[in-house]
């Protein structure tokens, strides 16, 4: 199947046997014109020929985007997105190829979960992410503030005065309030704010702004504060070109062409079945020009329906910008 016939595949599958299929197809792709990832899957002595099943196929450590140009040959590079990190970190780098990609991915993904962002006014409280051109966050931010059309869409860095007048002047406009933690916590603290029908959805991380929280207690926190029954969560990275969302409880959903796998913590070629807490790996079939199969650094538990919930982070992994909260 050529490159472009499995581009057009990724956003159509509609059953488990297609995501399958599909996820087979593009890690014999990647495997061959990925270096960085052919190098990996031969260290680990894996016989390829019987990778047949999507649960079978080698997790490429996210570490790799730190260290390595993650990347299949012959592809030029359009955009370098960086992970936030904190002070003194190394940052990834996901080198796209096509931003189109991406757009078509992140659009998709928002309109399975919420409809089309013409819908909704959308303000993004993202300082700190705002410095930076290379966020991956700031750019789907971007991109939705801009499809939504509304005239009082947009991004706000530390006006919170400014933001909270917006905000009671669209009582009766569908809104969607995507704010990084420690900033949602910042105007939680410094104003009560009635607005039970906004979307308050948090794109996790403190950035060493103020300590962590766990989620339970940002949340109930957040619910109280400003009057909204739940709080919605965003779950992306910068080595992925996909997100999952959670509308309530932490409980995270991923579109068709995502899936979520937990491996044990102490043999990472072994998937647990569901209910387990293990480390998190992500098939993201739209990363088809980098690499679409990534183990994470976060502990999660997938559930019998294929939600999944994040319970942590590894002790010795990096604290990240776009994350949920430890426990």
């Amino acid at each position: 199947m050529k490159l472009n016939e499995l581009n057009n595949r990724i956003f159509n599958i509609s059953s488990n046997v297609e995501f399958n299929d599909t996820a087979l197809k593009i890690f014999q792709y990647q495997y061959i014109h990925n270096p960085i990832y052919k190098k990996f899957v031969n260290f680990q002595q894996r016989d390829i020929s019987k990778i047949d099943n999507y649960e079978k196929i080698p997790f490429l450590p996210i570490e790799f985007f730190k260290t390595h140009r993650v990347l299949c040959e012959n592809q030029d590079t359009e955009k370098v997105f960086l992970s936030s990190g904190t002070t003194g970190s190394v940052s990834s780098k996901h080198y796209i190829t096509n931003l189109s990609l991406y757009d078509k991915s992140f659009i998709k993904c928002f309109e399975l979960f919420y409809g089309k962002p013409n819908q909704y006014c959308i303000i993004a409280l993202l300082p700190s992410y705002l410095e930076r051109e290379s966020s991956s966050l700031v750019y789907m931010a971007d991109k939705l503030i801009r499809f939504s059309d509304h005239k009082n869409s947009g991004f706000y860095k530390d006006n919170y005065d400014d933001l909270v007048k917006r905000l009671k002047e669209l009582e009766n406009q569908k809104t969607i309030l995507l704010g990084v933690s420690f900033a949602l916590l910042d105007l939680a603290e410094n104003f009560e704010l009635d607005i039970p029908g906004v979307i308050v959805m948090e794109t996790g991380g403190m950035k060493g702004r103020r300590k962590e929280k766990i989620r339970e207690e940002l949340h109930d926190f957040l619910c109280k504060k400003f009057h909204v029954e739940k709080i919605h969560s965003e779950y992306g990275m910068t080595e992925l070109l996909s997100q999952a969302y959670s509308k309530g409880n932490g409980i995270f959903r991923t579109p068709p062409w995502m899936k979520v796998l937990i491996r044990d913590t102490n043999d990472p070629k072994t998937i647990l079945t569901e209910n387990k807490t293990g480390g998190i790996n992500i098939i993201d079939l739209a990363n088809i020009y980098s690499c679409s199969f990534i183990a994470t650094q976060d502990l999660g538990k997938l559930n019998n329906d294929g939600s999944f919930e994040v319970l942590g982070r590894f002790d010795t992994s990096d604290i990240r910008g776009c994350n949920l909260m430890i426990n």
